[in-house]
């Protein structure tokens, strides 16, 4: 049995990693093979498992409308963070493989909330859930507090474990530059700019905390990254905290040297970004109207098919409203032609085929893997046979085993929002199972698929596509491998700290 659970896992690993399928390809086969599982091991009724399927397209439709939003932004247009930044850093005199390499360590921390909290309110929230509602052993480990409320726990405790891990990834990637990719080839030259290096974190994560505590886990990447950037961004025009002499970049070339002129005036460049945080702050604010009114338009379905299972959607609440509203308000203010709008969109829904394609068949996965507890075999869910022997044979060293099970994920999806979708009830039930803090476990879990971010091969191959490095992933992984194995380690250590300590 244990071996019929992890069919999931080893289907997109072998169909991703062995066979190099794209994941447009890989997951519709991966979903295929998990429907058969489910119904041929563990007995559930056929009923079950297209209703699962028909509420995870529910899903992934919602996450598209995010990830479409953030397209029509302007923000991004090779579908990951990763491959946005690489060819900018290739533009400012990086070499290809050393852009990549950063772009994929930098893509790390800030994943935890990335798109609007996405990882948390979706992964984490649709992970626990059996059927419409929360999973019994959830329930009964919660007892009275909201689930809500839990949530937001967890994404305090990790942000917290972050403030610790997440502040050395800016001096980890300086290090790598040096080492690897600059004519000395040392690693005391990055050391030299421990100061920068550490403030840089410090600009994201201790904001990210704040956010974190006082709004909920829908902002802290975003309103991190702004301050982080409004604070760095004199800091090393100035050349503060940075090495007397400078720091060269792999080219010989120095990073304190004079700014690239801008295109166009900063104020007016922020203007969107600025706009889109001050616009989803105030929709999620309880003192505004704005969050009942938009939470008032939901697209609701209970007992699909006759079984226990819904979905609920309020499409105008999801982040992706607001992306898209900004995105109309874009093409007025920086007077954009119909030929370029039509262009953006355009070139936008062509990376969008693809990620629809992954989206819509990972997403009925995962809720087949979780609704699986329906069964006439007698047999728990498949991620709660998982949980029962994961905890029995680790114990109570589960937090160190977690964040690689969260790195796992995200390292066969390119999404730390799959894995934690993927992972939310194993991690939780291994933690109840085991007498651990529930809380810390499933903060371990957001913060190793942040780190699976780094080596992951969508977004390797993502990355590597736009600077011309194809048939290099290996290459590339190998250079984001240890940075992707001290972020876990690290993350697990603390995590084991915490439990020990509460």
């Amino acid at each position: 049995m244990l071996l019929a659970a992890l069919t999931p896992l080893l289907a997109v690993f072998g169909l991703l990693v062995i066979l190099r399928l794209p994941a447009a390809t890989a997951m519709p086969l991966s979903l295929v093979l998990t429907a058969a599982v489910s119904i041929i091991v563990w007995k559930v009724p056929i009923r079950q498992v297209i209703a699962a399927s028909i509420e995870g397209a529910v899903i992934a439709t919602s996450i598209l409308w995010i990830v479409f939003g953030a397209f029509l932004e302007g923000a991004a247009g090779f579908g990951t963070p990763a491959a946005i930044t690489a060819p900018l850093l290739v533009a400012l005199g990086f070499t290809p493989m050393a852009a990549v390499v950063l772009a994929l360590i930098a893509d790390s921390s800030p994943v935890s909330f990335g798109a609007i909290g996405t990882p948390v309110v979706v992964g984490l929230a649709q992970g626990l859930q059996e059927g419409s509602d929360l999973a019994p052993a959830v329930v009964a480990a919660l007892g009275d507090v909201p689930a809500a409320d839990f949530l937001q726990g967890v994404a305090m405790q990790a942000v917290m474990i972050d403030l610790f891990v997440g502040t050395t990834i800016p001096l980890i990637m300086v290090v790598v530059l040096t080492r690897f990719f600059d004519p000395g080839r040392n690693w005391r030259d990055g050391l030299r700019a421990w100061r920068f290096a550490l403030f840089a974190g410090l600009a994201f994560t201790g904001p990210a905390l704040a956010v974190a505590v006082l709004l909920g886990p829908e902002f802290p990447s975003l309103i991190g990254a702004l301050v982080g950037l409004a604070l760095m961004t004199p800091v090393a025009r100035k050349g503060w905290l940075l090495p007397r002499d400078g720091l060269s970049q792999g080219k010989g070339e120095q990073l304190s040297g004079p700014p690239v002129p801008a295109a166009m005036p900063f104020a007016r460049a922020w203007t969107p970004y600025l706009l889109l945080a001050a616009l989803l702050v105030a929709t999620r604010l309880d003192v505004l109207p704005l969050k009942g009114w938009l939470q008032a338009v939901t697209i609701s379905a209970t007992g699909i098919l006759g079984t226990d299972i819904g979905v609920s959607v309020a499409p105008l609440y999801l982040p992706g409203a607001g992306f898209v509203g900004v995105a109309l308000a874009a093409i007025v203010f920086f007077r954009m032609g119909a030929g370029q709008a039509g262009s953006a969109l355009r070139d936008a829904g062509r990376v969008l085929i693809g990620s629809a394609l992954a989206l819509g068949a990972a997403v009925p996965m995962v809720r087949v893997f979780i609704q699986s507890g329906v069964n006439d075999a007698g047999l728990a869910s498949m991620p709660m046979e998982l949980a029962i022997v994961a905890a029995d044979s680790v114990g109570g060293a589960w937090p160190l085993v977690a964040p690689l099970v969260g790195a796992m994920g995200a390292f066969l999806s390119g999404s730390a929002t799959f894995s934690n979708m993927m992972f939310a009830l194993l991690q939780f039930s291994a933690a109840d199972r085991a007498g651990l803090s529930e809380t810390t476990v499933l903060a371990a879990q957001m913060l190793g698929a942040n780190a699976g971010n780094m080596v992951s091969v969508v977004n390797v191959v993502a990355a590597a596509a736009v600077v011309g490095l194809l048939r290099q992933e290996g290459a590339i992984i190998r250079f984001t491998l240890l940075p992707m194995l001290y972020y876990t380690t690290a993350a697990g250590l603390l995590a084991l700290a915490f439990v020990a300590a509460s």
